[in-house]
């Protein structure tokens, strides 16, 4: 007879397995819960111990790392030295495993784990059966997801055995499967003992979707969900409604939740191509809508929305007069639901913005050849250590708007520069090879709007005075940026020049 081993965690659809295995000849070896579970369901089993002749110990921590589990699994049946020490040892070939690991990641996402429960959760053994049944796939078939099973009855049932591409693509998919599960034991503890920059970097990731196209039509595509992802992050919000997101839509709704992320008040951000279009805050989230759509009523068409409060019937109603791609909310009232949901093609997205302080995970960009991994910019603003450099001091009001605006200059692309009043983002020049470029961006699409409570923010220092020149003879009264630059006084001079008040933060936010 054929021998599979059998020790799993997750026992969803294993009897049926086994059972269909058992029609077709195998024998089975089981261990501990596993072996209960199959008893239990009428299945007949043979006890690990009973293969090896040596017992469980140290509290099951060591029960198949033993020459005669190994051994049955790594003997090459085609190599005749092989074929007579396990005769000479009594070694029977075990021909399929079937081992899924302890739930190491179940037990960490716990918010209460301790150290202790999470040791004690990394399996050695189930690892060691699957890489050396992995390594003799020629011989033996390695299975470690559930939604293989039914495949691999199948195709023992009408061929008496796996194919060979069938095992070569189990093995390579068990040998995953371990890197994947040792690289989140390599993080945790790396986290736990405050290894920031380790000498092997070990990320794991699971597939979420596979695009239909990646930023263009001939590019492929595919999705991955942090193995631990953030409570507020657009992997683990609920699409409520809509087309399947793209890969474009992804990477703009996840900059549009990171502009999000700054606001308390009642808040709606627009978001176009990775820059923000419009950004309004108000006392009600409608009025905030007003506000944001205002800002720049040309590029919100089919834009990304993200609104950090409930959506209501009248701010729904409003939205659903353009053509937008997606919607991001904390909930939606039943009936504003429905009024959005007429549009068929419409992204409805339902997130925890409750979380959106957690710590966040650290960014990993791709180069040719690497990978760029820093921390999320999350530092958090602290106006009163900014310094005011010009001769005109803010008012309180304009200290408060010059935060506003340097929360949103954050967020955009490099060079930025933000106008906007207490209300909204007037006018955003973004992307550009020179500051002065997306000053006048800026300054031009704030257009009328620039009244006597309007700022400007630049993400870094100004390299001349020109911008400064700029802002003022269109009539901007207050300006934040990082200084740092050796012309800084040539700015601050022109600030005092049209008695403008100027406030240099020390920290640039650069986003390229």
């Amino acid at each position: 007879m054929k021998r599979a081993l059998v020790s799993v965690s997750d026992k969803k659809g294993l009897a049926p397995f086994i059972k269909k295995l058992v029609a077709n000849d195998f024998e089975i070896i089981s261990t501990g819960g596993t072996k209960k579970f199959l008893d239990e369901a009428g299945i007949k089993t043979i006890a690990v111990e009973d293969v090896t002749g040596f017992p469980e110990i140290l509290d099951g921590r060591v029960k198949t790392l033993n020459p005669l589990i190994h051994g049955a699994l790594l003997g090459r049946r085609e190599v005749p030295a092989h074929v007579e020490t396990m005769k000479k040892m009594h070694i029977e070939p075990i021909d399929l495993v079937c081992v899924n690991l302890y739930p190491f990641k179940q037990t960490i996402e716990k918010s209460d784990v301790k150290l202790a429960d999470a040791i004690e959760n990394i399996d050695i053994g189930g690892p060691s059966m699957l890489r050396s049944a992995s390594k003799n796939y020629q011989d033996v078939t390695v299975v470690t997801d559930p939604k293989d099973y039914s495949v691999i009855a199948q195709e023992i049932a009408e061929k008496g055995a796996t194919t060979l591409q069938t095992r070569a693509k189990l093995a390579a998919k068990a040998f995953r499967h371990t890197a994947a599960y040792d690289a989140l034991i390599a993080q945790y503890l790396s986290k736990r003992t405050g290894v920031e920059a380790p000498e092997e970097l070990t990320l794991t990731y699971n597939l979420e979707d596979t695009m239909r196209y990646g930023e263009n039509s001939h590019q492929k595509a595919w999705f991955y969900r942090d193995a631990l992802p953030s409570k507020y992050a657009l992997s683990s919000a609920e699409q409520l409604h809509g087309k399947k997101l793209s890969y474009n839509n992804i990477k703009d709704a996840d900059a549009a939740l990171r502009i999000a992320r700054e606001f308390d008040e009642p808040t709606v951000v627009a978001l176009k191509h990775m820059n923000p279009c419009g950004i309004g805050r108000a006392s009600s989230l409608e009025t905030a809508w007003d506000l944001a759509y205002q800002a720049d009523p040309i590029s919100i068409f089919g834009g990304v929305i993200v609104l950090n409060r409930k959506v209501d019937v009248a701010t729904a109603q409003k939205m659903h007069q353009l053509f937008l791609e997606i919607i991001i909310a904390p909930a939606f009232e039943e009936e504003a639901f429905a009024i959005l949901a007429k549009k068929k093609n419409l992204r409805l997205l339902q997130l925890d913005f409750a979380s959106k302080n957690e710590r966040p995970q650290k960014e990993v960009v791709s180069v040719l050849g690497g990978l760029l991994v820093q921390e999320q910019d999350v530092l958090h603003e602290e106006p009163k250590k900014w310094e005011i450099v010009t001769k005109v001091k803010p008012t309180a009001e304009q200290l408060s708007t010059l935060l506003f605006a340097w929360k949103a200059v954050k967020h955009t692309k490099s060079n930025a520069i933000v106008v906007a009043n207490s209300k909204r983002t007037l006018g955003i020049g973004a992307g550009q090879p020179n500051r002065i470029d997306s000053t006048k961006i800026a300054i031009k699409k704030a257009g009328s709007a620039i009244d006597d409570e309007a700022v400007l923010a630049s993400d870094a220092f100004f390299p001349m005075d020109d911008c400064v020149e700029y802002a003022a003879e269109h009539g901007i009264k207050a300006i934040v940026q990082p200084g740092g630059s050796i012309r800084d006084k040539d700015s601050i001079a022109m600030a005092d020049k049209f008695g403008i008040t100027m406030l240099t933060t020390g920290i640039r936010h650069f986003r390229h």
